[in-house]
Formats: structure tokens, sequence, C-alpha cells
């Protein structure tokens, strides 16, 4: 669920579609918000992620290890961590960037150093100086800090995501 933070700039479309979800009775409202969180990255409910915490400053998101994400050694494959990565990373710039403003995913390093074990989360985290620059700038970028953790704890990767931001429009100059 979307919440507010010290950074302060009126709620995007994003923040907006789940602020609604605080009519939606709580044991459906997990659900309610992967609908709409898929609706933007359709692919996550293909692998199955699972969005469990939204707020303008900090996302976090989980992967079970099930057969559909695994690669060959019963692990969770290294493109599903990426996705893990990448959609934390994205849905935290999106619940920054303006309505008039599309992201852009522009650069990725990931950085393998241990095998993973059982489920994972990533964690992005954008700080008040960034959320401030993408309300005032129609166009930038901005490195997003990301931890992605296994089911004991451990790193087992490296990961560090830059998102770009650019007019979604026609600009009236």
């Amino acid at each position: 669920m979307a919440e507010i933070n010290t950074v302060n700039h009126p709620p995007n479309r994003l923040e907006r579609q789940l602020d609604r979800l605080v009519d939606v009775p709580a044991f459906a409202r997990t659900w309610y918000q992967g609908v709409v969180l898929r609706r933007a990255v359709p692919f996550t409910g293909t692998a199955g992620l699972d969005f469990l915490q939204m707020s303008r400053g900090r996302v976090e998101i989980g992967l079970k290890n099930e057969k559909k994400v695994q690669n060959h050694i019963g692990g969770i494959h290294a493109s599903a961590m990426n996705l893990l990565a990448e959609t934390a990373t994205g849905m935290v710039v999106g619940m920054n960037v303006r309505d008039d403003c599309i992201p852009l995913a522009k650069e990725l390093k990931m950085v393998f150093k241990k095998r993973a074990t059982g489920a994972m989360r990533a964690v992005a985290v954008l700080t008040p100086a960034q959320q401030a620059l993408m309300q005032a700038s129609d166009k930038g970028e901005v490195t997003v800090a990301v931890t992605v953790t296994d089911e004991a704890g451990v790193e087992p990767v490296e990961c560090e995501f830059t998102w770009a931001w650019t007019p979604s429009g026609p600009r009236n100059s």
C-alpha cells in the first residue's frame, strides 16, 4: 500500500491507484494490489512476484523459489533475480515519477557473488534528494540502491540500476 512520505509532492498516478485500495477489505487488499501492479508490468505476474511494501522511499518485492523460476540446480534463475531487482527499482521510481513523465531502465549491473538458497527479496530505496529531483525535472536519471537477499539472509548478487525519466508526450514550448 502506498504511504505518505516526508517528501512533499502530490501523489502520482501509481500512488493514487494504490491509495484507492484502502476501500478494499483487508483480506483482499494484497491480491488487488498485485492486480494493479501487474497491469503496470504484466511480466511480474508470469514470474509470480509478491509486492510486499510500496512507498515513495522504499519498495520491497519477494519471489518464491518455485519451479517456474528455477535454474538447472534448483535455485532461482539469474534472469528471475534480475527481474526481481529491476521491478523493485522500477516501482520505487514509478512511485515518484511525475504523471507527465515515463520511467525507462537505462543501465543495470549485476555481480553474482554466491549461490542463492530458497526464496528471495529485493529492497529498493530512493533518497529524499532523489525523490525531489524527480519532481523538479522533466527529465533526468537516478541510480537506485537495491539489496537482494535470499532466504538465509545472504546477498547472493550485488545490483545497481540506473533509471531515467523523460516527458511522456509532446512538449509545449
